[in-house]
This record gives structure tokens, C-alpha cells and sequence, in this order.
């Protein structure tokens, strides 16, 4: 089937995790709202969809089904392309891993909106330089140090072994974003975390990811995503 993608058509945001699996699958989809403009998702928030409408975007339409939250799509999707193992107790692990991220996603978008999204970052910069010395000095190397950890002990490279999986693809996403966002940080922290490193780098060389990234499909780190350069949070 043809999936529709909806989310946001100017940032990676959020709906990056499952076009990178989309791309990853060679699925057949249409990123809507970068065909029809933002548009295209008002009816679906202002409660025009099925009565089981998702909260915000991401979501993804596979016929007749609609399904919100990234990891939820992720968990749903996967399977279908092969890029989760087959056992349940594989499954199980990859979605824990993907909340993990998801987690992870969400302390990163705090560090320049930590009063909440309602204000622009311009008020709330004494807010957000306080949370970023926190998260680049604590919390960072935590999130980085328990994925190094995961790959070390799974012995294969990817973050379930020998089997790539969906979160791989997620990892490779927050590597990429951090390096854009604090990248003094990143460049002190990466030496440290050697695995994951190397794991972002073989996921940018997958053939289908590494066409992705080259095409125009790809939309640019910028200032109104969840990866946001502010040099003034690295002071």
C-alpha cells in the first residue's frame, strides 16, 4: 500500500524517525504536507478524522488505519518491512529502545524551550542556557553512555546485535542532530562513545539512507526544529 506521512513540511522534527524508516523500507509513501502544505493536517487536528484521531503529528495513514505517536508508528511499521526481528522478545526490546529516544528527543527540545512551547526561545534564554549546561554536562553523557553500553553488550555493531533494527536508524538520527545542535559537546563526548559512532556512520552508509540524505527529501537541520543551534548554549 501507499503510506501518507503527516507532519510538519519545513522541519526533520519528530516525523524524521519514520521517514528514515520509510526511506530505509523503500516504502511507498507520500510525505503530504510537503506536497499540500501544512494544510493538509488541519482537518485531522480540529477533529474532522476518525474518531480515534491521533493528538498531533507524526501520523501515519495505511489505508484505513491512522496512527499517531513516533514510536508507536515505528513499532507498527517495522515489522511489516523487516526492520525489527520477528520474535517478540525482539520486538519488545526495539520499542523500549525507540521510548528511550523518544525520551531523549524530548530533553533535547527542552534545552532551548524549557518554559514551554507556548514562549519563542528569545523568552526564555536565561531558562534555556541553565538547561543546556545541564543536559550537555549531565544528561547527555548518560543518554550516550547507556547506548554504548547496549551495543557493547549485544556484540554485533547494531543495537540489537547482529540484526539491524529500526531504533539503529533513531540512534543514527540523534547523533546526527546533536552534532548539529551542540557540537562542541558532541566533539568532546564522541571519543568516548566509540560504538555509537560507529554505528551513526554505517547507518549513513546504507545504500538507501545514503541516497535519502544526498536528495532533497532530506530537509536541512534548521532553527524551528527539535535540533537547534543557539552558540550562546555552549558557552
Amino acid at each position: 500500500m501507499r503510506y501518507e506521512l503527516y507532519y510538519w513540511p519545513s522541519i526533520q522534527g519528530r516525523g524524521e524517525f519514520v521517514r528514515l524508516a520509510l526511506e530505509e523500507a523503500d516504502a511507498d509513501y507520500v510525505d503530504v504536507a510537503r506536497e499540500r502544505g501544512s494544510a493538509a493536517l488541519m482537518p485531522m487536528l480540529e477533529g474532522k478524522g476518525p474518531a480515534r484521531a491521533p493528538y498531533a503529528p507524526p501520523y501515519l495513514k495505511a489505508g484505513k488505519l491512522v496512527i499517531g505517536q513516533t514510536s508507536n508508528i515505528l513499532h507498527w511499521l517495522a515489522p511489516r518491512h523487516g526492520l525489527v526481528p520477528k520474535a517478540e522478545t525482539g520486538r519488545i526490546w526495539a520499542h523500549q529502545l525507540q521510548l528511550t529516544i523518544a525520551d531523549w528527543v524530548d530533553e533535547t527540545h527542552e534545552t532551548h524551550h524549557p518554559v514551554g512551547n507556548a514562549f519563542y526561545y528569545e523568552d526564555q534564554k536565561p531558562e534555556s542556557l541553565r538547561r543546556s549546561g545541564h543536559f550537555t554536562g549531565s544528561r547527555l553523557p548518560k543518554f550516550l553512555g547507556y547506548f554504548e553500553r547496549v551495543i557493547a553488550r549485544e556484540k554485533g555493531g547494531w543495537l540489537l546485535g547482529r540484526s539491524f533494527s529500526y531504533p539503529d536508524l533513531s540512534l543514527f538520527q540523534m547523533v546526527a542532530g546533536l552534532r548539529y545542535a551542540f557540537p562542541r559537546a558532541m566533539t568532546r563526548l564522541e571519543p568516548k562513545h566509540p560504538r555509537t559512532v560507529a554505528l551513526h556512520d554505517r547507518v549513513a552508509a546504507r545504500p538507501r539512507i545514503a541516497a535519502y540524505l544526498a536528495s532533497d527529501r532530506r530537509i536541512p537541520f534548521n532553527q524551528h526544529g527539535i535540533f537547534r543551534h543557539y552558540p550562546e548554549l555552549e558557552a
